[in-house]
Protein backbone atom coordinates (compact mmCIF):
# COMPACT_ATOMS: atom_id res chain seq x y z
CA UNK A 1 0.00 0.00 0.00
CA UNK A 2 1.53 3.47 -0.86
CA UNK A 3 1.81 6.40 1.70
CA UNK A 4 -0.63 8.43 -0.47
CA UNK A 5 -3.83 6.21 0.17
CA UNK A 6 -5.37 6.06 4.03
CA UNK A 7 -7.09 2.72 5.37
CA UNK A 8 -10.53 3.40 6.14
CA UNK A 9 -11.61 2.24 9.65
CA UNK A 10 -14.35 0.21 9.62
CA UNK A 11 -16.37 -1.36 12.40
CA UNK A 12 -15.36 -5.54 12.94
CA UNK A 13 -17.71 -7.46 10.84
CA UNK A 14 -19.06 -4.47 9.01
CA UNK A 15 -18.73 -5.13 5.04
CA UNK A 16 -16.13 -2.09 3.17
CA UNK A 17 -18.57 -0.29 0.89
CA UNK A 18 -17.37 -0.95 -3.05
CA UNK A 19 -17.52 2.68 -3.33
CA UNK A 20 -18.55 5.29 -0.84
CA UNK A 21 -19.00 8.82 -1.71
CA UNK A 22 -19.61 11.39 0.88
CA UNK A 23 -20.37 15.46 0.71
CA UNK A 24 -19.09 15.61 -2.87
CA UNK A 25 -18.47 18.97 -4.41
CA UNK A 26 -17.23 20.60 -7.09
CA UNK A 27 -17.65 24.03 -7.72
CA UNK A 28 -16.11 26.19 -11.20
CA UNK A 29 -16.12 29.81 -11.11
CA UNK A 30 -18.17 30.27 -7.92
CA UNK A 31 -21.11 28.09 -9.38
CA UNK A 32 -21.93 24.78 -7.81
CA UNK A 33 -21.94 22.23 -10.47
CA UNK A 34 -22.25 19.45 -7.84
CA UNK A 35 -22.60 20.19 -4.38
CA UNK A 36 -23.03 17.80 -1.04
CA UNK A 37 -23.52 14.18 -2.68
CA UNK A 38 -23.93 11.10 -0.84
CA UNK A 39 -23.35 7.91 -2.24
CA UNK A 40 -22.69 4.80 -0.53
CA UNK A 41 -22.38 1.09 -3.04
CA UNK A 42 -22.31 -1.61 -1.60
CA UNK A 43 -19.93 -4.48 -2.66
CA UNK A 44 -22.03 -6.40 -6.10
CA UNK A 45 -24.72 -3.51 -5.94
CA UNK A 46 -26.03 -2.23 -8.81
CA UNK A 47 -26.36 1.99 -9.22
CA UNK A 48 -28.41 3.68 -11.93
CA UNK A 49 -28.16 7.36 -11.96
CA UNK A 50 -30.06 9.38 -13.72
CA UNK A 51 -31.04 12.88 -14.18
CA UNK A 52 -32.07 15.78 -16.94
CA UNK A 53 -29.00 17.01 -18.79
CA UNK A 54 -27.18 19.35 -17.10
CA UNK A 55 -27.71 17.32 -13.56
CA UNK A 56 -24.07 16.48 -13.23
CA UNK A 57 -24.18 12.89 -13.69
CA UNK A 58 -20.85 12.66 -16.27
CA UNK A 59 -19.56 15.63 -13.76
CA UNK A 60 -19.77 13.09 -10.93
CA UNK A 61 -18.24 10.19 -12.90
CA UNK A 62 -15.13 12.55 -13.78
CA UNK A 63 -14.53 13.19 -10.22
CA UNK A 64 -14.80 9.30 -9.16
CA UNK A 65 -12.18 8.37 -11.66
CA UNK A 66 -9.71 11.42 -11.06
CA UNK A 67 -10.57 12.88 -14.30
CA UNK A 68 -11.15 16.50 -11.99
CA UNK A 69 -10.81 17.07 -8.47
CA UNK A 70 -14.00 17.69 -5.71
CA UNK A 71 -13.53 21.07 -3.99
CA UNK A 72 -15.00 19.41 -1.28
CA UNK A 73 -15.54 15.85 0.07
CA UNK A 74 -14.23 12.53 -0.41
CA UNK A 75 -14.47 9.28 -2.61
CA UNK A 76 -13.43 5.94 -1.29
CA UNK A 77 -12.85 2.54 -3.33
CA UNK A 78 -12.91 -0.26 -1.15
CA UNK A 79 -12.21 1.81 2.27
CA UNK A 80 -9.13 3.44 0.51
CA UNK A 81 -9.38 7.25 -0.06
CA UNK A 82 -9.05 8.17 -3.16
CA UNK A 83 -7.67 11.71 -2.90
CA UNK A 84 -5.25 13.14 -5.11
CA UNK A 85 -4.70 9.61 -7.07
CA UNK A 86 -4.65 9.60 -10.81
CA UNK A 87 -6.92 7.91 -12.88
CA UNK A 88 -4.53 5.06 -14.09
CA UNK A 89 -3.78 4.89 -9.97
CA UNK A 90 -7.13 4.19 -9.62
CA UNK A 91 -7.94 1.90 -12.68
CA UNK A 92 -5.17 -0.65 -10.86
CA UNK A 93 -7.31 -0.56 -7.95
CA UNK A 94 -10.09 -2.25 -9.91
CA UNK A 95 -12.68 0.71 -11.28
CA UNK A 96 -13.11 1.06 -15.05
CA UNK A 97 -15.03 2.88 -16.96
CA UNK A 98 -16.87 3.65 -20.53
CA UNK A 99 -17.87 6.93 -21.46
CA UNK A 100 -20.27 8.56 -24.09
CA UNK A 101 -18.45 8.60 -26.37
CA UNK A 102 -16.27 5.32 -27.58
CA UNK A 103 -12.49 5.83 -26.97
CA UNK A 104 -10.87 2.93 -28.64
CA UNK A 105 -7.79 2.48 -31.38
CA UNK A 106 -9.52 2.72 -34.36
CA UNK A 107 -7.20 1.88 -36.49
CA UNK A 108 -5.47 -1.36 -34.90
CA UNK A 109 -7.83 -4.69 -34.35
CA UNK A 110 -10.39 -5.43 -32.21
CA UNK A 111 -7.92 -8.08 -30.53
CA UNK A 112 -4.99 -5.76 -30.27
CA UNK A 113 -7.53 -3.17 -28.65
CA UNK A 114 -7.54 -5.63 -25.88
CA UNK A 115 -4.75 -7.12 -25.32
CA UNK A 116 -2.84 -3.76 -25.42
CA UNK A 117 -5.49 -2.90 -22.34
CA UNK A 118 -4.29 -6.30 -20.76
CA UNK A 119 -1.11 -5.69 -21.88
CA UNK A 120 -0.86 -2.20 -19.69
CA UNK A 121 -3.09 -3.80 -16.75
CA UNK A 122 -0.08 -6.72 -16.14
CA UNK A 123 2.42 -4.08 -16.52
CA UNK A 124 3.50 -3.76 -19.24
CA UNK A 125 3.81 -0.94 -22.11
CA UNK A 126 1.12 0.06 -25.04
CA UNK A 127 3.46 -1.02 -27.76
CA UNK A 128 1.16 -1.87 -30.18
CA UNK A 129 4.00 -2.73 -32.49
CA UNK A 130 5.24 -5.23 -29.92
CA UNK A 131 3.88 -8.96 -30.89
CA UNK A 132 3.86 -11.35 -28.14
CA UNK A 133 2.61 -15.20 -29.10
CA UNK A 134 -0.48 -16.39 -28.32
CA UNK A 135 0.12 -17.62 -24.96
CA UNK A 136 1.77 -14.55 -23.75
CA UNK A 137 -1.00 -12.99 -20.62
CA UNK A 138 -2.23 -10.82 -22.17
CA UNK A 139 -3.22 -12.11 -25.59
CA UNK A 140 -4.67 -15.03 -23.59
CA UNK A 141 -7.05 -12.29 -21.62
CA UNK A 142 -8.13 -10.35 -24.62
CA UNK A 143 -9.16 -13.48 -26.07
CA UNK A 144 -11.48 -14.43 -22.92
CA UNK A 145 -12.16 -11.47 -23.21
CA UNK A 146 -14.13 -11.04 -26.08
CA UNK A 147 -15.15 -14.46 -25.88
CA UNK A 148 -17.11 -13.37 -22.57
CA UNK A 149 -18.89 -10.13 -24.66
CA UNK A 150 -19.58 -12.12 -28.08
CA UNK A 151 -16.71 -10.50 -30.02
CA UNK A 152 -14.52 -13.38 -30.62
CA UNK A 153 -15.21 -13.58 -34.24
CA UNK A 154 -14.75 -9.80 -34.96
CA UNK A 155 -11.28 -10.12 -33.53
CA UNK A 156 -9.22 -9.75 -36.89
CA UNK A 157 -11.70 -6.84 -37.52
CA UNK A 158 -10.33 -2.79 -37.87
CA UNK A 159 -12.15 -1.34 -34.53
CA UNK A 160 -13.65 1.42 -36.62
CA UNK A 161 -15.33 -1.03 -38.75
CA UNK A 162 -17.93 -2.01 -35.72
CA UNK A 163 -21.63 -0.86 -35.21
CA UNK A 164 -22.05 1.15 -32.08
CA UNK A 165 -23.50 -1.52 -30.21
CA UNK A 166 -20.65 -4.09 -30.66
CA UNK A 167 -18.04 -0.96 -29.92
CA UNK A 168 -19.76 -0.66 -26.98
CA UNK A 169 -19.26 -4.20 -26.14
CA UNK A 170 -15.64 -3.39 -27.04
CA UNK A 171 -15.69 -1.03 -24.02
CA UNK A 172 -16.74 -3.98 -22.06
CA UNK A 173 -14.12 -6.24 -23.01
CA UNK A 174 -11.47 -3.80 -22.11
CA UNK A 175 -12.73 -3.31 -18.77
CA UNK A 176 -12.90 -7.30 -18.54
CA UNK A 177 -9.57 -7.86 -19.82
CA UNK A 178 -8.27 -5.24 -17.06
CA UNK A 179 -10.39 -7.30 -14.20
CA UNK A 180 -12.43 -4.58 -13.58
CA UNK A 181 -14.81 -5.16 -10.42
CA UNK A 182 -16.47 -1.85 -10.00
CA UNK A 183 -17.96 -0.60 -13.65
CA UNK A 184 -18.50 3.12 -14.08
CA UNK A 185 -20.34 3.15 -17.29
CA UNK A 186 -21.60 6.90 -19.28
CA UNK A 187 -25.02 5.99 -20.91
CA UNK A 188 -24.28 2.86 -22.89
CA UNK A 189 -26.80 3.21 -24.74
CA UNK A 190 -26.12 6.64 -26.77
CA UNK A 191 -26.08 5.93 -30.38
CA UNK A 192 -27.34 2.18 -30.25
CA UNK A 193 -29.61 1.09 -32.84
CA UNK A 194 -32.77 -0.19 -31.08
CA UNK A 195 -32.58 -4.14 -31.92
CA UNK A 196 -28.69 -3.90 -30.09
CA UNK A 197 -29.93 -2.72 -26.74
CA UNK A 198 -31.10 -5.78 -25.56
CA UNK A 199 -27.85 -7.82 -26.25
CA UNK A 200 -26.28 -4.69 -24.50
CA UNK A 201 -28.55 -4.86 -21.10
CA UNK A 202 -27.92 -8.88 -21.55
CA UNK A 203 -24.82 -8.42 -21.13
CA UNK A 204 -23.90 -5.84 -18.87
CA UNK A 205 -26.85 -7.77 -16.60
CA UNK A 206 -24.48 -10.64 -17.33
CA UNK A 207 -21.38 -8.78 -15.91
CA UNK A 208 -22.84 -7.40 -12.75
CA UNK A 209 -24.13 -11.44 -12.03
CA UNK A 210 -20.51 -12.19 -11.99
CA UNK A 211 -20.14 -9.98 -9.48
CA UNK A 212 -19.38 -6.66 -10.78
CA UNK A 213 -20.40 -3.57 -8.99
CA UNK A 214 -21.92 -1.41 -11.53
CA UNK A 215 -22.86 2.54 -11.44
CA UNK A 216 -24.34 3.34 -15.01
CA UNK A 217 -25.57 6.76 -16.00
CA UNK A 218 -28.72 6.08 -18.39
CA UNK A 219 -31.47 7.96 -19.77
CA UNK A 220 -33.20 5.01 -21.18
CA UNK A 221 -35.70 4.67 -17.58
CA UNK A 222 -36.75 1.18 -19.24
CA UNK A 223 -32.99 -0.01 -19.69
CA UNK A 224 -32.18 1.47 -15.71
CA UNK A 225 -35.49 0.39 -14.31
CA UNK A 226 -34.51 -3.14 -15.79
CA UNK A 227 -31.03 -3.57 -14.50
CA UNK A 228 -30.93 -1.30 -11.14
CA UNK A 229 -31.18 -2.52 -7.91
CA UNK A 230 -30.50 0.88 -6.67
CA UNK A 231 -31.74 4.52 -8.26
CA UNK A 232 -29.86 7.44 -7.53
CA UNK A 233 -31.39 11.09 -9.28
CA UNK A 234 -29.48 14.18 -9.56
CA UNK A 235 -31.42 17.14 -10.18
CA UNK A 236 -29.11 20.25 -10.58
CA UNK A 237 -26.16 18.84 -8.58
CA UNK A 238 -27.61 17.54 -5.62
CA UNK A 239 -28.80 14.10 -4.76
CA UNK A 240 -32.75 14.35 -4.70
CA UNK A 241 -33.08 10.86 -3.64
CA UNK A 242 -31.75 7.34 -3.55
CA UNK A 243 -33.15 4.14 -3.31
CA UNK A 244 -34.73 0.96 -5.10
CA UNK A 245 -36.20 1.65 -8.45
CA UNK A 246 -40.07 1.42 -7.30
CA UNK A 247 -40.07 4.23 -4.23
CA UNK A 248 -37.83 6.49 -6.11
CA UNK A 249 -39.99 6.22 -9.12
CA UNK A 250 -43.14 7.14 -6.71
CA UNK A 251 -41.41 9.61 -5.12
CA UNK A 252 -43.36 13.02 -4.75
CA UNK A 253 -40.29 15.09 -5.08
CA UNK A 254 -38.87 12.93 -7.73
CA UNK A 255 -42.19 13.14 -9.65
CA UNK A 256 -42.15 17.33 -9.17
CA UNK A 257 -38.76 17.83 -9.92
CA UNK A 258 -39.14 16.02 -13.20
CA UNK A 259 -42.49 17.13 -14.71
CA UNK A 260 -42.25 18.36 -18.14
CA UNK A 261 -38.44 16.92 -17.87
CA UNK A 262 -37.08 13.98 -19.27
CA UNK A 263 -35.09 12.07 -17.30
Amino acid sequence: MTTDMRLATVEVGKPVPAMEVSGLGFTVGGADILSGVDVTVSRGQFLGIIGPNGAGKTTLFNLVTGLLQPTEGSIRLDGNDLAGLEPARRARLGMGRTFQTSLLFGALSVFENVRLAAQAHLGGSMRWWHRPGRRDGASVAARTALDAVGLAGLAEHQASELSHGDKRKLELAILVANEAQVLLLDEPMAGVNAEDVPGLVSLIGGLHREGRTVLMVEHHMAVVLGLADQVAVLHHGRLLACGDPGSVMADGTVQSAYLGEQL
